[in-house]
């Protein structure tokens, strides 16, 4: 059976397209509402919490390193994430009960390169920016 034809189809060419849509992949994903509900950040860019603990991750082969990586659990919902800390010795400028900012790593929710399960990165630590602490342009404040 095809598609209806003629002067009076239109309401079911329209009703036969809203079912067919639900085929397709990206609309499923996008008007679903599960994509969201799955996202620790919840749909949004950026994300506060607090860390837990620092981890060491290791890198998937042919790479041998411990990627230094920070758990955290987020202030908006209380889900626990793991973000890298990006930049050599960075990991000091970080203690554990700071407050962080978190972003993802902008694969659209893939883990980047060879750090397996890590899916976000700190951006600011004590609403401090890390590539400032890093570069030396400013100081973590005293708490």
């Amino acid at each position: 059976m095809g598609k209806p034809r003629g002067i009076s189809a239109a309401r079911q060419l329209e009703t036969r397209r809203k079912l067919q849509r639900w085929a397709d992949k990206q609309f499923k994903k996008s008007n679903l509402g599960t994509a969201i509900k799955a996202n620790p950040l919840g749909g949004s860019s950026h994300a506060k919490g607090i860390v837990l603990e620092k981890v060491g991750v290791e890198s998937k082969q042919p790479n041998s390193a411990i990627r230094k990586c920070v758990r955290v659990q987020l202030i908006k919902n209380g889900k626990k994430v793991a973000a890298f800390v990006p930049w050599d010795g960075s990991l000091n400028f970080i203690d554990e009960n700071d407050e962080v900012l978190i972003a993802g790593f902008g694969r659209k929710g893939k883990s980047k390169g060879d750090i397996p399960g890590v899916r976000f990165k700190v951006v600011k630590v004590a609403n401090v920016g890390l590539w400032a602490l890093f570069r030396g342009k400013k100081e973590k404040p005293r708490s």
